[in-house]
């Protein structure tokens, strides 16, 4: 094999190892931003529209008070208006969250929860009519809203324990990723340094014993050669020189 074809394949490995360093990396790298993406997909949001819905009954429940403290007047209108806009967040929230299902049993919460709000609908409009309002408040309305709480704290619950098990997760893969690629980098470095130190004494080792020879065939030519230098290029090239000059002065005689 000549000597162009070995640089050839030993830089070409060398890349290859830094290559296969760099895409081993990029794909660790990429597999734990894509986990740490999908906690936020997956969970952050039901979250959100937790906290939201919890907001919105809030709002619902202080406008159902206001019924029994404050029946009619100027501030029924404000307390009407508070019961849509808290209606209208816990429903749109109740209804991204369905589209949101990712854990176990939180499917079931959801239905839980759907149903137990269109009980508390109705309890909402009795309420608002008037009839027996301060009775229904007491007996029927409060425990219902608290179980309705309790229904939206149970899909919070169970999507922030699937936030701390899957950041676990992902400490767990990012401590592996970090032993893997100290391993990995220092099997590149081993592999990286035995080319560093092959290939020079290689062409060193080479070159060197041209030079020897080279110094050899001068002698025996009677060139004397005495220069001290440590190249051997320098040598080979300038014995190369000392015998095409050797050579011509032998041919000159013989030219017309």
């Amino acid at each position: 094999m000549v000597l162009k074809t070995k640089l050839t394949l030993g830089l070409g490995f060398l890349f290859l190892i830094i290559f296969a360093l760099g895409a081993f990396c990029s794909y660790y790298v990429g597999s734990l931003g894509q986990e740490s993406q999908n906690i936020l997909k997956d969970n952050y949001y039901s979250i959100l529209y937790a906290k939201n819905m919890l907001s919105g009954l809030d709002d619902m429940k202080t406008s159902i008070a206001s019924a029994v403290h404050y029946p009619g007047g100027a501030a029924s209108e404000y307390y009407q208006r508070l019961f849509e806009s808290g209606k209208k967040v816990f429903e749109k929230n109740l209804e991204a969250e369905k589209n949101n299902i990712t854990e176990i049993h939180e499917k079931e919460y959801v239905e839980t929860l759907d149903r137990e709000y269109k009980t508390y609908l109705g309890l909402c409009a009795k309420m608002r009519s008037g009839s027996a309002a301060s009775q229904t408040y007491f007996a029927e309305f409060l425990p219902a809203s608290e179980k309705l709480r309790q229904s939206v704290d149970a899909i919070y619950d169970v999507n922030m324990q699937a936030v701390v098990r899957k950041s676990q997760a992902v400490k767990r893969d990012s401590s592996r990723f970090i032993n893997s690629m100290a391993i990995i980098g220092s099997l590149c470095l081993v592999l990286a340094l035995a080319y560093f130190w092959y290939f020079p004494v290689y062409i060193s080792t080479t070159l060197s014993y041209l030079s020897d020879r080279m110094k050899k065939l001068l002698k025996r030519v009677g060139i004397a050669y005495d220069e001290r230098t440590n190249d051997e290029a320098y040598v080979l090239l300038h014995g190369l020189n000392l015998l095409e000059n050797k050579l011509d002065a032998k041919e000159e005689p013989h030219r017309p």
